[in-house]
């Protein structure tokens, strides 16, 4: 099936500087796309080419199949985009949020019915005659998807739109977004630098850094098996490690780190060395004088270096002959009396190993 949007041999300068270069890229139909990266590695770039806003200093963008050079402006009236600002008027949420509809002149009658229908979905329809300089950050956020839901676009394109909210708002927009986007199955593409967005939005995931993707694939695949070491810090992998392989027999791989081993399973596998990948929720911890319960094949025993709060979640840092994160409760922490020098059990599966070859195979 042809692609709703697409890049080819796509390059963006701004002077002598390239910010973007990107050989191929298909934005499928009815896919949820999350673009995620650091800041300056072009994502937005991306997003503002994809949105027919920046016109590519070579190549071209691709929509339904055919270029878009030359058709650009009409094109645009099949797309929505949502940025980080809501760039709303000074005029009433309900007039913000028909403002697309009425510069397509859409009928004033069938507006109404539109935006009504989308502040209602969104939570802020009793807000429709208040000034929009009035609202929140949330509610200023609500109107501007309101006014991009409303104009039923093909393709809606989001430029890291909940990066300005604060934490409660920005988990409740989420998962009415999630919702949203499940429900109509629009095309779109988010841009973010906050993997937990893209993991609870996304079906397919790029990364890209320095303007280049660095991996493209489902989202399940790019989080748990990153193709480099840049792509695992950008999603999420916080123990990564230099293994030697020692021997690999029916499925498995047995490499010395630091001053452990560990068991990988990685079929097919035949490098000499390899990054040892493990995301922190994959590790549990035990008490050190204790028998792990645990039918995992790895089981290393360390020490508590470092326990750093963030939210809901803790993270420890285990001294196991290399440096090894879990992430754990804050319940878990007191139940396991956990202190900086206190011996603990990690233990993860094989199966939760992501290998990186490295070296001669």
């Amino acid at each position: 099936m042809t692609a709703k949007l697409a890049l080819r041999d796509v390059v963006v300068r701004r002077g002598p500087v390239e910010v973007l270069r990107v050989q191929a890229l298909d934005v499928e139909r009815n896919e949820v796309l999350a673009v995620l990266g650091p800041n300056g590695a072009g994502k937005s770039t991306l997003l503002q080419t994809l949105a027919l806003l920046e016109r590519p200093s070579q190549g071209e963008v691709v929509f339904d199949g055919e270029p878009v050079a030359g058709r650009e402006l009409a094109l645009r009236r099949r797309l929505a985009v949502v940025f980080q600002e809501p760039l709303l008027l000074d005029r009433s949420v309900e007039a913000n949020a028909g403002l697309g509809l009425a510069l397509r002149g859409v009928p004033r009658a069938e507006r109404r019915e539109r935006v009504r229908r989308w502040l209602a979905r969104f939570g802020i329809e009793a807000l429709a005659p208040r000034s929009a300089r009035t609202l929140s950050g949330g509610e200023a956020q609500r109107a501007s998807l309101a006014r991009a839901f409303a104009l039923e676009p093909e393709v809606l394109l989001l430029d890291e739109p909940f990066s300005a909210l604060d934490q409660p708002t920005r988990e409740s927009l989420l998962d009415e977004l999630a919702a949203v986007l499940q429900e109509t199955r629009v095309t779109t593409v988010f841009v973010t630098h906050e993997r937990d967005e893209a993991a609870r939005l996304a079906h397919r995931v790029v990364v890209l850094a320095g303007g280049r993707i660095l991996q493209l694939g489902p989202t399940p695949e790019v989080f748990t098996s990153p193709a480099d070491e840049t792509v695992a810090a950008y999603v999420g992998v916080e123990t990564v490690a230099t293994g030697r392989v020692l021997r690999v027999c029916e499925g498995l791989v047995v490499l010395q780190v630091g001053g452990a081993q560990i068991e990988a399973a990685s079929a097919g596998f035949s490098a000499a060395e390899a990054l040892v990948c493990l995301r922190p929720e994959d590790v549990v911890l035990f008490p050190g004088d204790t028998d792990v319960p645990s039918s995992a094949r790895n089981h290393l025993r360390g020490v508590v270096r470092r326990i750093t709060a963030s939210g809901a979640e803790v993270r420890v840092e285990v001294d196991c002959g290399f440096a090894l994160i879990a992430s754990i409760t804050r319940r878990s922490l007191e139940e396991l009396s956990l202190a900086v020098g206190v011996p603990v059990v990690a233990s993860f599966k094989a199966t939760a190993v992501h290998l990186i070859p490295r070296g001669p195979s």
